[in-house]
């Protein structure tokens, strides 16, 4: 499948939001287009899990009027059982009530659509759902079916939850922007954890101007993206101790690296490189050892879970208390530092992924670009708009203090107006088939 025959085509919150402040739809019609996008290319993608009839209007209140989304199936919806993509969870009974999170973008104005697909227990094993910009290849995960159903145009939102990289992988993946909030800005009751000192929440928008939107909604405040922001201070990370990042994606970010200091943004380097290598592997101790005692129910069957959790779970209850109390010590000695350095500069750049979504279903490409900002408690606003030569979307992401997510919203939308300006036109060749990456996702 080429490109231009994808099922790519995101559909924008912002322009809906408009066009129903102003008389030319209603929620109703925006319900009727989500049911008929969704029939049109469901049996393609599998984003979804459960979905919810039209409701009944008349159009609640909230910013969002009425507007379909979806969640994640570790998310509780009223209703709706929650079986976090595992065999375990599949008789599940229905919620009894909605996680907080739901009830605060119910309370702005949103109608839950429906749960959508997610890799069992938020971690490795990856289910059913196609990747809307290039269907052989990977959605990432794990929250897989939200950053499809976006990408895909079945809903203008969805919610995701991130432990490693399962809200930014995905966008970057799938082409679409998506915000990771401050860690512990908002509860997460009526959720399925995995390890409680990294669990976020996070949403998918088409662009970053459709997050912006949702954000005020959500929060009840100016929309962030509304006036021009001067040009930004940035310090770009380029990931290299790692050495996991594709040449495509290290000579993507390099382009907007100019083309960022030639509209005036004051550019520097990022003075932490090696931090941020030491935290990624801290974080994997952390979430290892969280996860085998979040999940100790499930670690005492797992024989039905896959190889890649129950290896997680086995992994984390062999840590030892003091292996676990020096990472956690790590991530802090590396927060305090991240922290001191944005006195300097607004935010940090660098790619969302290593690469473009790698080919296959079997395994939803590798986080380690995201475990140490995710083990920080940052916010992040993954930014789309670069792509491949051959078509395939790269993600940027822009990382920000804590509890800064209006500002951050606000750099990452000046961002990607210089990215649009930048990327490069699909060919009229089929997307590229590179090797899958060996790492793992969460």
């Amino acid at each position: 499948m080429t490109f231009s025959e994808s099922l790519y085509a995101p559909w924008s919150l912002r322009d809906l939001v408009d066009d129903m402040a102003a008389g030319r739809t209603d929620a109703a019609a925006a319900w009727e287009r989500s049911a008929d996008r969704i029939t049109a290319t469901e049996e393609t993608l599998a984003a979804w899990v459960t979905r919810n009839p039209r409701p009944q209007f008349p159009t609640p209140d909230g910013a969002l009027g009425g507007i379909p989304f979806g969640v994640k199936d570790i998310i509780d919806v009223a209703g709706h059982p929650t079986r976090c993509g595992s065999v375990l969870r599949a008789d599940s009974e229905p919620a009894a009530q909605d996680a907080e999170i739901v009830r605060l973008w119910r309370s702005a104005g949103a109608l839950p659509a429906g749960k959508t697909v997610t890799t069992e227990f938020a971690y490795f094993a990856p289910g059913p759902t196609r990747n809307p910009a290039a269907p052989r290849h990977t959605p990432g995960g794990s929250s897989s079916g939200s950053a499809a159903a976006v990408a895909a145009g079945q809903v203008p939102l969805a919610l995701g939850s991130q432990t490693a990289a399962s809200v930014t992988r995905p966008a970057a993946y799938c082409g679409v922007a998506a915000l990771v909030m401050t860690r512990g800005l908002l509860p997460t009751t009526g959720i399925t954890g995995l390890a409680h000192s990294l669990d976020s929440h996070g949403y998918y928008a088409a662009q970053v101007r459709d997050l912006a939107c949702a954000w005020a909604a959500l929060r009840g405040v100016p929309d962030p993206s509304a006036t021009s922001p001067r040009p930004p201070r940035l310090a770009f990370w380029t990931a290299a101790p790692l050495d996991a990042v594709d040449p495509v994606m290290a000579d993507a970010i390099a382009t907007l690296r100019e083309r960022l200091r030639a509209d005036g943004a004051t550019v520097i380097d990022f003075a932490a490189e090696q931090t941020v290598a030491d935290t990624t592997a801290a974080h994997r101790v952390v979430m290892a050892f969280e996860a085998a005692r979040e999940r100790a129910g499930e670690l005492a069957r797992a024989d039905a879970l896959s190889a890649p959790l129950a290896e997680l779970l086995r992994t984390g209850a062999a840590t030892d208390q003091s292996d676990y109390d020096e990472a956690r010590r790590i991530v802090e000695n590396a927060r305090r530092e991240v922290l001191d350095m944005f006195a300097g500069y607004d935010a940090v750049v660098g790619p969302a992924a290593p690469g473009p979504a790698p080919v296959g279903l079997a395994a939803t490409g590798d986080p380690v670009l995201s475990r140490a900002w995710q083990a920080l408690g940052l916010p992040v606003v993954t930014v789309p708009g670069l792509r491949t030569p051959q078509g395939l979307p790269l993600g940027v992401q822009v990382i920000g203090p804590p509890r800064t997510e209006s500002a951050l919203l606000r750099t990452a939308a000046w961002i990607q107006d210089r990215t649009i300006l930048i990327s490069r036109v699909p060919s009229s060749a089929p997307p590229s088939s590179p090797a899958p990456t060996t790492g793992r996702t969460s």
